[in-house]
């Protein structure tokens, strides 16, 4: 069996590719047992629709079976003043595998160290989401037929999207890839991480205006403001995808994508464009990746 999954970095470049030869036979036929006789723990602190909903879709088709328990910060013993520690060596018990999503950054490694079972970070904070990128990646990989030599655009809160920072990783991991971050100054990302990223050999480009945005790039991956973990501050959408700018810029075989959700920062326009990913092909890879991180994980 193999470690736990808790950011893009525990993984390798012939790890991802195993990733996504799993998830492109699953795309083609998405029922398997490859998780029979097996339970799979979702603890998910924060909120969520998609990553929980398609984690369970996931363990089910794949012949598992799910003990779901959303905001477990309020409605169990931690309420009593048990430790997450050992709210996690419980349920490291009880299941074969745990799913996680927590409001704290680092949260997921932590629960690595004492959980006795692997864990599969969902999300921690401003932290990463690994399986997120996966799909994202995977979303661009079954497009295009490749995730190296790729050109795109990132999009919105840079400083606190934890998607982000796990795309970024993944493409840090694969030769010949640029990226333009388009952002308002105060969602930046941090220099240090800029710089961890550009000494992997990824080639980053930043940029403040729509107008910079080259022709023709492979992808535009869209964020929204995270407006829970600004505190009072209030920043509007400075970017909004709508059909003009695409007219603009975008090329033939420019995805446009988006984790999901928005919130104002595509317009609805866009929708109906082919090229858009967020409510169609995003969605169902979601649930291949997940089924196919699950073989990797058992294998």
């Amino acid at each position: 069996m193999r470690k736990s999954l808790v950011s893009i970095d525990d993984l390798t470049t012939a790890d991802i590719k195993e990733i996504f030869k799993y998830a492109t036979s699953f795309s083609k036929n998405p029922q398997s047992n490859h998780l029979k006789g097996k339970i799979i723990s979702l603890l998910f602190f924060e909120p969520s629709s998609r990553t929980f909903s398609s984690f369970s879709a996931a363990v089910k088709r794949s012949g598992g079976q799910t003990i779901e328990y959303q905001n477990p910060g309020e409605t169990s013993s931690l309420k009593k003043g048990e430790t997450f520690e050992d709210m996690i060596k419980v349920f490291g018990v009880y299941s074969d595998a745990i799913v996680m999503r927590h409001p704290v950054a680092g949260s997921a490694k932590v629960a690595s160290d004492v959980a006795g079972t692997q864990i599969i970070n969902a999300g921690d904070g401003v932290g990463e989401h690994p399986t997120q990128a996966l799909l994202d990646g995977f979303t661009i990989f079954s497009k295009h037929k490749k995730i190296n030599n790729l050109k795109g655009l990132i999009v919105g809160d840079l400083k606190n999207g934890r998607t982000v920072h796990s795309l970024l990783r993944l493409f840090s991991k694969f030769k010949n890839n640029e990226i333009w971050l388009l952002s308002i100054k105060g969602l930046s990302m941090e220099p240090t991480e800029l710089e961890s990223y550009k000494q992997k050999g990824l080639k980053i480009n930043l940029i403040y205006k729509e107008t910079d945005i080259p022709k023709d790039l492979d992808f535009w991956y869209w964020t929204r403001i995270q407006t829970e973990r600004l505190g009072n501050k209030k920043i509007k959408n400075t970017f909004i995808l709508r059909n003009e700018l695409i007219h603009k810029s975008a090329g033939k075989r420019t995805l446009f994508m988006h984790p999901l959700p928005r919130v104002g920062e595509i317009s609805e326009e866009v929708d109906s464009d082919p090229r858009a990913m967020y409510l169609s092909e995003q969605l169902k890879n979601g649930v291949y990746v997940r089924m196919a991180i699950f073989k990797w994980i058992f294998k």
